[in-house]
């Protein structure tokens, strides 16, 4: 394991060791979406990983459906996040934040808008909301106007995190959401130049990554995906052959590393994953890759040995565990995380769970 303590550069970031934590909604922001000293606080205790991907983060009122989940769109957000950075940059860390917007999985109880997706088809199961779990609503598909106004809105979201201290950001391509809803045929039934073949699915895509590199530089910019799993209604026929494509176009716009959730056994919410992409990308793509196998990850220390990929980012343990790199070097036994408290909204299971070394001294 000892390849895991090496350091590694992604784009313009120097990592000590090659442990990520991985983004992890955890609710705590509130009904106006700004960062608190409590967050502050949850990421500080966790600077010993070698890089911090911060929690979906909105970019916009209109793309953040989930409730307590912070934003960058306002001055006091930016403030906010500020405080939280200066926190983690304290005790030496490094942070990222992941930039999102939900698409059709954003409900107007939480965001008080008409959602928008690629295309006006309804996500299955249920919204977290205000009020509860609500069946989710139709989205209007994305006019030009739309997507022209959302690119916008990665850039200025992706200005404002720089000013908020963050060493760079990762746009979320993910597990269902509006990058993910263009991507992959399962949710994009568009026939404009934004739907239909491959090269068209991924135009969203290539404008967001375009404009967050021309607003803060693309050597500061990651990109995740989600690319063997169904998540949240959305799949693809063929994960390799779009995969490949995309490969291809982030070595084109020089994005310097890539996060993927790319387990190999049935995930934690039961999704069963097809063939990983990984080695088809790894052939066609020179930037790093950071593997993430969902709650299993010695699987992904396993493909980081078999040269699949670079780094390993982690969720769960890091919850629990906010010195996991430390108890992971000498062999130590793990905190086990409490569910019921992930998204609780206090501090909880957030900021009480102890170190190694306050678990000896008890």
């Amino acid at each position: 394991m000892s390849g895991l303590f090496d350091p590694l550069r992604l784009g313009s970031l120097e990592l000590p060791n090659r442990f990520v934590m991985a983004p992890l909604t955890r609710a705590r922001a509130g009904r106006d979406a700004v960062p608190n000293e409590l967050m502050a606080a949850y990421y500080a205790q966790r600077a010993g990983a070698g890089l911090i991907i911060s929690e979906a983060t909105g970019i916009s009122r209109e793309g953040l459906g989930w409730p307590g989940a912070p934003g960058l769109w306002n001055e006091a957000q930016v403030e906010g996040w500020t405080r939280v950075t200066d926190a983690v940059h304290h005790h030496g860390g490094r942070i990222a934040a992941q930039l999102w917007h939900m698409g059709r999985l954003v409900h107007p109880n939480v965001s008080g808008m008409e959602p928008v997706s690629s295309s006006a088809v309804t996500a299955p199961d249920y919204a977290h909301t205000w009020e509860g779990k609500l069946p989710y609503v139709e989205p209007r598909a994305a006019a030009h106007h739309d997507v022209r106004r959302i690119v916008g809105d990665y850039a200025a979201a992706a200005r404002n995190a720089i000013r908020a201290g963050f060493d760079g950001v990762q746009i979320h391509a993910a597990n269902g959401y509006l990058i993910d809803q263009f991507l992959r045929d399962g949710a994009n039934f568009r026939v404009d130049e934004y739907g239909g073949s491959i090269d068209n699915r991924l135009q969203f895509m290539t404008e967001a990554l375009e404009a967050v590199g021309a607003a803060i530089g693309m050597d500061k910019v990651g990109i995740r995906f989600s690319p063997n799993i169904y998540s949240q209604g959305v799949e693809d026929t063929d994960p390799l052959l779009l995969f490949e494509a995309v490969a291809k176009r982030l070595e084109e716009l020089k994005v310097p590393w890539i996060e993927l959730r790319e387990p190999r056994r049935p995930t934690s919410a039961g999704a069963v994953p097809t063939e990983p992409v990984s080695p088809v990308m790894r052939a066609l793509y020179s930037g790093k890759i950071i593997i993430n196998s969902d709650y299993d990850w010695r699987d992904a220390f396993e493909r980081v040995t078999a040269g699949d990929a670079d780094a390993v980012s982690i969720g769960r343990l890091f919850i629990a565990n906010p010195d996991l790199v430390a108890r992971i070097a000498l062999g130590a036994p793990l905190n086990d995380g409490d569910p019921s408290t992930f998204y609780s909204g206090g501090a909880a299971g957030y900021v009480d769970y102890p170190t190694l070394e306050q678990a000896q001294a008890a």
